[in-house]
């Protein structure tokens, strides 16, 4: 599974920075290191939504902050690999 992060302008001041941080610290957590491939991307395409906007293989996520980040992850991450 590929995790997208975006940093982009619109992102990065809605604190994309955490987010990774906060990805990076749930895929130790749960010791996906070899199932989820976590990167950095510009932007993709959803600016005018809230939040940060991430994408899990094909499907783009909006409105990721920390505080939703734990619902996010867990249905977006860990239900699809079926943890």
């Amino acid at each position: 599974m590929t995790v997208l992060v975006c940093v982009g302008s619109s992102c990065h001041l809605k604190g994309s920075y955490d987010i990774i941080e906060l990805m990076k610290a749930a895929i130790a957590a749960h010791h996906l290191e070899d199932k989820v491939t976590l990167k950095a991307t510009f932007c993709l395409g959803k600016c005018a939504i809230s939040g940060v906007c991430i994408k899990v293989d094909d499907d783009i996520i909006t409105g990721v902050t920390k505080n939703n980040f734990e619902e996010v992850f867990k249905t977006n991450i860990l239900d699809k690999l079926n943890y």
